[in-house]
């Protein structure tokens, strides 16, 4: 991974993520060898082009909560997203224990 930029790095690990899981920003960046990178993975995921395969709804706060504004078409898409997927969702939080997802 040394001779990837910080976004490669990101897309490769959260391309990773299995349905059905999560996994929080700075999980992401630590399993990107960029640990303390969690807002570099949120400001990642905010410029993806539209129509991205790139399972970004499957990236959360490490709260457990969609970090999108509630009312937002984002996090409406996001918490949609993961419901396929069968995540049970209360509000905006999502129970870390049964979904993250561990390499």
């Amino acid at each position: 991974m040394d001779d990837m930029t910080s976004e490669q790095r990101f897309y490769s690990i959260i391309q990773q993520i299995p349905s059905g899981c999560v996994a929080t920003y700075g999980q992401v960046a630590e399993l990107a060898g960029l640990p303390g990178c969690a807002r570099m993975v949120g400001r990642t995921l905010s410029q993806l082009p539209s129509g991205s395969q790139l399972p970004w709804h499957r990236v959360i706060a490490a709260s457990g909560k969609i970090s999108l504004p509630k009312d937002s078409e984002s996090f409406i898409e996001q918490k949609y997203r993961l419901e396929l997927e069968h995540i049970k969702i209360s509000g905006s939080r999502i129970n870390l224990h049964i979904y993250q997802w561990n390499p």
